[in-house]
């Protein structure tokens, strides 16, 4: 594979970054990449690296003549007929000015194609950085975009199940429930009890829509204290819209020690309610909401943790993470509790 000589502000970017849900899984040859690239309009393949972070995809940053571009791999993971639903969603929301990596079509005028046996797309890079530590600005500015993009979403004609959701999580776990106590002593008996809950309370009846699904830090990208763009589309999906904001605040709003930080989650969620008002039907359901966002990532990591693929090029996530955050979701008793003390939307 060849090497990638950039500047750090790419190096950093890519190499910690995971656009893409960035994985390497398929290496891919010199001259078949140069091949698949003959039908782009994008020059001369300069180099290319494979970047090691995710689960999902095989990810390359490639340099052209013609500039910078991720190229992924649609690994056994990431269902065909659901390709052309994130390549279209990143295409709308553009049009409606969210900035996001772009699909580049080919000489067919086609955005999908085949490289290794496995689809493929070449997509737009773009400049920025994603902040390991964010603060409490960091968080407002993603609560407005995240906003915004859920608003953008409101036209957008295909429709995608979250196959991520509560009804997802049971098959999960029973992947990993023989093993879980290897992880953290009746880590699988306490998993149960949670998920029995969940099943039984989850809210049916909340404002849908196009969520994001995965916009943890890395997948938001400053040029200084301003948001330029969000990217990884790959988990997105049609699911409640309340739903996305419990993800980033479980991605956002909790220290390296895991405990809450109160003025990180009031300034989340005080920006995403200024631009799209949440209902009291929303605000209600936000505990259970966010105790379900902590156990989809719980058990996905739990997952990949137990069963990474022989020879694959991925740091899998510490489960255990979340898990502490499902224990402070479980003592909330309402919306305050994550510091938030807006109006709700009126029906």
């Amino acid at each position: 594979m060849c090497s990638f000589p950039c500047r750090e502000a790419y190096a950093k970017t890519r190499r910690c970054s995971k656009d893409q849900a960035m994985a390497v899984y398929t290496d891919v040859a010199a001259d078949e990449l140069a091949a698949f690239l003959a039908g782009y309009e994008l020059g001369d393949l300069l180099s290319y690296k494979g970047i090691a972070e995710g689960v999902e995809n095989s990810n390359f940053l490639v340099h052209t003549s013609r500039g910078h571009y991720i190229l992924t791999l649609y690994e056994k993971r990431v269902a065909a007929g659901d390709v052309p639903f994130f390549l279209a969603l990143m295409e709308h929301l553009a049009a409606r000015g969210i900035t996001c990596p772009q699909p580049v079509k080919n000489r067919k005028g086609e955005t999908l194609g085949k490289l290794c046996g496995r689809l493929a797309a070449v997509v737009t890079f773009l400049d920025g950085m994603w902040i390991r530590r964010p603060d409490p600005r960091h968080c407002s500015a993603l609560g407005e975009a995240l906003a915004k993009l859920h608003l953008a979403g409101t036209d957008f004609p295909k429709k995608r199940k979250n196959a991520l959701s509560v009804s997802g999580w049971r098959p999960l776990f029973e992947q990993a429930a023989a093993r879980a106590d290897t992880v953290q002593h009746n880590l699988s008996d306490t998993i149960a009890k949670e998920l029995a809950h969940l099943e039984k309370s989850w809210p049916r009846d909340l404002p849908q829509g196009v969520i994001h699904a995965d916009l943890f830090p890395d997948n938001v990208f400053f040029l200084g204290d301003k948001l330029s763009g969000l990217i990884d589309f790959y988990f997105a999906c049609t699911d409640t819209l309340v739903f996305d904001v419990a993800i980033c605040l479980n991605a956002w709003c909790f220290e390296p020690d895991h405990s809450y930080n109160v003025t990180k989650g009031r300034d989340l969620l005080a920006a995403y309610a200024r631009t799209r008002p949440l209902s009291t039907a929303e605000l209600d359901a936000f505990p259970l909401l966010a105790r379900g966002a902590a156990m989809r990532f719980l058990l996905t990591r739990l997952v990949d943790w137990l069963d990474v693929p022989p020879g694959a090029l991925v740091r899998p996530k510490k489960p255990l993470e979340y898990f502490r955050k499902l224990r402070f979701h479980q003592k909330a008793a309402s919306v305050s509790d994550y510091g938030f003390a807006g109006e709700r939307k009126t029906a």
